[in-house]
């Protein structure tokens, strides 16, 4: 995937995971709907790629105001990793030389990996993990499962123990999906899917589409550093 090809994909990804986001301020009044209105507008410049550039800048003025609106990320790690995706979108765009423009990107991509890769490293030393505990817990008592009959599942100690290990196994060995193209499109497959069964079962939809629209910079950032290793 060249640079261009990437920078597009994510303007195009971010817009749809931001007009996703936007969506529940139009049902407010007053200030608030009038800067979710103009994000909106923002957002599908960038969609229809129209002054992207500009559009950008007017999506980072904007997520400066919501940092000082909701002290601090409106909705924890899918809005930071929203921040993340556009700060870097946005510099990288507004760099004028090809050196920055591919060491901004890269940064996105490093972080897009060790988002996964900690992620499974704090759930490997927890021995509540490692037991399929913590899944049964979220399953029997918290209020994310978007139905009750999901709580069942809590029942079923050997199918949470399963699927406990293969989120930790999935996000430790992730950086190693860098080291082959058809691996790392793999791997990305599972990783969609595993935020979109997050969306299923825990109504978690915020992080489909923001983790998404930071792939094309991990696919770029494969082929220009890693190639196929083996």
């Amino acid at each position: 995937m060249t640079l261009d090809t990437a920078f597009r994909a994510t303007e195009v990804l971010i817009a749809l995971a931001f007009l996703q986001q936007s969506a529940e301020f139009m049902l407010r009044s007053g200030v608030e709907r009038a800067i979710f209105a103009v994000r909106i507008v923002a957002c599908l410049a960038l969609l229809i790629g129209a002054q992207t550039e500009l559009a950008l800048l007017v999506l980072v003025v904007i997520s400066l105001w919501m940092l000082h609106r909701f002290q601090g990320p409106y909705n924890g790690g899918s809005d930071r990793m929203s921040l993340l995706i556009l700060w870097c979108l946005t510099l990288a765009k507004w760099m004028p030389t090809l050196f920055w423009q591919e060491v901004i990107f890269g940064y996105l991509a490093f972080q897009l990996t060790l988002s996964y890769f900690i992620s499974g490293r704090v759930k490997i030393v927890n021995p509540e993990w490692r037991s399929g505990r913590a899944l049964r817990d979220v399953f029997a008592f918290s209020a994310y499962p978007v139905s009750e009959n999901l709580r069942q599942l809590s029942t079923r100690p050997r199918l949470l123990w399963a699927a406990s290990w293969a989120v930790i196994l999935f996000e430790v060995v992730f950086p190693l999906a860098l080291l082959n193209q058809t691996l790392l499109i793999a791997a990305l497959c599972i990783g969609a899917s595993f935020h979109l069964s997050n969306a299923i079962f825990f109504g978690l939809n915020r992080f489909v589409w923001i983790w998404v629209a930071a792939y094309p910079s991990l696919l770029w950032f494969q082929g220009r550093v890693f190639g196929d290793v083996f």
